[in-house]
């Protein structure tokens, strides 16, 4: 379909006057459509809305594509509407631990989505660099408040990279070979942390 015909049809169908230099704009990522326009265009084209979107980096994106509702979705994690629309348009996460884990199976995201979508990587490889270089033990409650995984899962993890990160460094200072070998592996252990949402 032409951007004028794509536009006639979010006329005809839904009463938007959209005009064909704005569909091209969406179509080149140079503007993007909001909610109504964005479920309005799924409707024209055929689709479901997450067809549309590149992958999903929001909350709102997340929730879009996976054709919820602000109210549908707040009900399910049990809180307001209005305070879930605070966070969606904030980028800030504010519930608890229980309505993150919530938020991820209703939104079947990945623990590294979650992070992404709420802005705490940053706040995350700060604990982890933290955990690594200092005493572990003391971050397992910072990182499993942050991360929606199951708090063992968060301890063993912990430790792994910890003992992978101070074998790699005593190796380094003794000047051997084993260094080298070991750095191939070091961290193997915090590549998987985050894909463990998703198994």
């Amino acid at each position: 379909m032409a951007p004028g015909h794509v536009a006639y049809g979010l006329g005809a169908q839904y009463g938007m006057r959209v005009t064909a230099e704005t569909v091209m704009a969406w179509e080149r990522g140079t503007a993007l459509p909001g909610e109504r326009e964005l479920m309005a265009l799924a409707g024209v084209l055929w689709c479901a809305p997450g067809d549309l979107l590149a992958a999903a980096s929001t909350l709102r994106e997340h929730r879009v594509a996976r054709d919820l509702t602000v109210d549908d979705l707040a009900r399910t994690l049990g809180m307001a509407a209005s305070a879930y629309q605070r966070i969606e348009e904030s980028g800030r996460w504010r519930g608890n631990e229980r309505q993150a884990v919530a938020l991820c199976d209703a939104l079947d995201m990945s623990a590294a989505q979650f992070l992404t979508a709420t802005g705490r990587n940053e706040e995350l490889a700060g604990l982890l660099t933290r955990a690594v270089t200092t005493r572990w033990q003391a971050y397992v409650r910072p990182v499993d408040k942050l991360v929606p995984l199951e708090r063992i899962l968060v301890q063993n993890v912990l430790e792994q990279l910890h003992v992978d990160y101070q074998a790699l460094m005593v190796s380094t200072l003794s000047w051997n070979t084993t260094g080298r070998d070991r750095a191939g592996t070091a961290g193997d252990e915090g590549r998987e942390f985050l894909d463990q949402g998703t198994a």
